[in-house]
């Protein structure tokens, strides 16, 4: 496997999940959660269903309304949520390019950057793993866990009228102009999409895209990254999923669901 094009791969997705790369080749320790379950604790606010915590319809929310809407971590049963993403994990539009123009848009998804010119957007991120027995076995002949971590960034932007629909078209015309792939570059780091494939959507909002991005990683099969942007309104909530595993092994992967509608419930 080519270590670089992964590694790559997974710091387009986020800066963050490039870390999280590293810690599942080289493992981690009980400390490292123990400090997670005490940022959840800390990050939680009230959950999703209150009806002065869903969005108003019809005009583009600022940044303060967007804060109260956007995902935290009493709305999600599994995982941690990030309510403040951190500087080195918050990519900025100028940061982004692509080689093909007609291709930014699904560029700047993956990264968790707003499509077009929003009127306000905030970030949020989303980890979760899951543990079960390894078919093989240790050195020794003991029993081996695998851990399965799933990575997302999520970005909610808000759009003055017709904003976030034209947003929502543009990147569906991207994905299918881009089906044979594109080179993308974040900062000094480029990544090679071999194939964008446009898959099913999920129902809640007005409308939504699904997008699946096939990442050359140097192996027979693709690593695969994924886009979900449900818009509600006037507002877009875009969701770039990755799965650690998946992006080694080339194998496919399900976006967690939950997430996606938990944060499409405080829309309203």
């Amino acid at each position: 496997m080519k270590s670089t094009v992964v590694r790559r791969a997974a710091l387009t997705a986020s800066a963050a999940a490039l870390t999280l790369l590293a810690t599942a080749c080289g493992g981690s320790s009980d400390d490292d959660g123990a400090a997670g379950d005490a940022k959840a604790k800390a990050d939680r606010s009230a959950p999703a269903g209150k009806a002065d915590e869903s969005a108003p319809e019809g005009k583009a929310l600022t940044a303060a309304e967007l804060e109260k809407v956007a995902l935290a971590q009493a709305d999600v049963e599994n995982g941690e949520v990030t309510t403040k993403v951190p500087a080195k994990d918050d990519i900025a539009k100028d940061q982004v390019s692509t080689d093909d123009e007609a291709c930014l848009p699904l560029a700047h998804a993956q990264a968790a950057i707003a499509q077009g010119e929003p009127a306000a957007n905030v970030k949020r991120s989303w980890t979760g793993q899951t543990e079960s027995q390894s078919e093989s076995s240790g050195p020794d002949g003991q029993d081996m866990t695998t851990i399965d971590v799933n990575k997302i960034m999520l970005n909610l932007a808000s759009y003055e009228a017709g904003g976030a629909e034209q947003a929502l078209t543009a990147l569906s015309a991207a994905a299918e102009k881009c089906a044979g792939g594109f080179t993308a570059t974040v900062g000094s780091d480029e990544l090679r999409i071999a194939e964008v494939t446009t898959t099913a959507a999920p129902d809640g909002g007005d409308e939504a895209v699904a997008v699946t991005l096939g990442v050359d990683i140097g192996k027979d099969a693709n690593g695969l990254m994924k886009i979900v942007v449900v818009r509600k309104g006037s507002t877009l909530a875009s969701f770039s999923a990755v799965n650690l595993s998946a992006m080694m092994t080339g194998a496919d992967f399900e976006v967690p669901t939950a997430v996606i509608d938990a944060q499409v419930a405080k829309l309203g």
